[in-house]
C-alpha cells in the first residue's frame, strides 16, 4: 500500500502491528509536529523537544513486533510524549538537587570522604617508609616532626652535634622525598 494518507488511526495502527513498515513512516509524517509542538510548550527548549518526540518514535518502532494499544495512537504517543517529559524534568530534578549539594560539600570547609580516604592512606604509607629509615635517622626524625622537639634539644637529648641532627633530619626527607615527591611536603606541612 503506497498511500497511508487517507488511512484513519486505527486502520494505520493496524497495519504498524501487522509489520507495515509503511505505517510506521506515515504515523511519523502525521504526528511528529504535533508531538514536537507539544513538547515544546511544556519544556520550551527546541532541542528538548526534539530529542524527547525522537526518542517516543523510537519507543514505538522497537515496539512494533509486541505493539498492544487498542485506542487511538494519538493518544498513546501523546501519553508516552507526556511520560518522557516527566521523566527529563524528574531527572533534571534530582540533577539540580545534586549539584546544589555538591556546590554546598565544595563551600564547606569539611573534607570530602574520599579525601580523608586518599589522605590516610598516604599517611600510612610515609609512616611506614618512616619505620624503615636506618634506627638513628628515624629516631632524629621522629624526635623533630612528631614530638616536634628543636634541633638543639634533639642533639642534648642523644648526645650529638647539632650538625648531626640537622643532617639526619635533612637525609630523612630527602629519603621520602625521593619516595613520595611533592605528595610529602602535604605531610610535613600536618607533622
Amino acid at each position: 500500500m503506497s498511500n497511508y494518507t487517507h488511512l484513519s488511526d486505527l486502520e494505520l495502527t493496524d497495519l504498524f502491528k501487522n509489520g507495515d513498515d509503511g505505517s510506521y513512516q506515515a504515523i511519523y509524517n502525521r504526528y511528529w509536529q504535533l508531538l514536537f509542538r507539544f513538547a515544546r510548550k511544556l519544556l520550551q527548549d527546541d532541542a528538548l523537544a526534539k530529542d524527547v518526540v525522537q526518542e517516543v518514535f523510537t519507543i514505538l518502532w522497537t515496539k512494533r513486533k509486541t505493539f498492544e494499544h487498542k485506542g487511538p495512537i494519538a493518544a498513546y504517543l501523546y501519553t508516552l510524549t507526556r511520560h518522557k517529559i516527566l521523566d527529563l524534568v524528574k531527572h533534571a530534578k534530582v540533577e539540580d538537587k545534586y549539584l546544589v549539594h555538591l556546590q554546598q560539600v565544595m563551600q564547606s570547609k569539611a573534607p570530602l570522604p574520599d579525601q580523608l580516604y586518599i589522605e590516610k592512606e598516604l599517611y600510612d604509607q610515609i609512616e611506614r617508609e618512616i619505620q624503615n629509615l636506618p634506627e638513628k635517622m628515624r629516631v632524629i626524625f621522629e624526635m623533630s616532626r612528631k614530638e616536634y622537639k628543636s634541633t638543639s634539644e634533639i642533639a642534648d637529648e642523644l648526645g650529638l652535634s647539632q650538625q648531626t641532627v640537622k643532617n639526619q633530619v635533612s637525609n630523612a626527607i630527602r629519603t621520602l622525598k625521593d619516595k613520595f615527591g611533592d605528595q610529602l611536603n602535604i605531610f610535613l606541612i600536618i607533622f
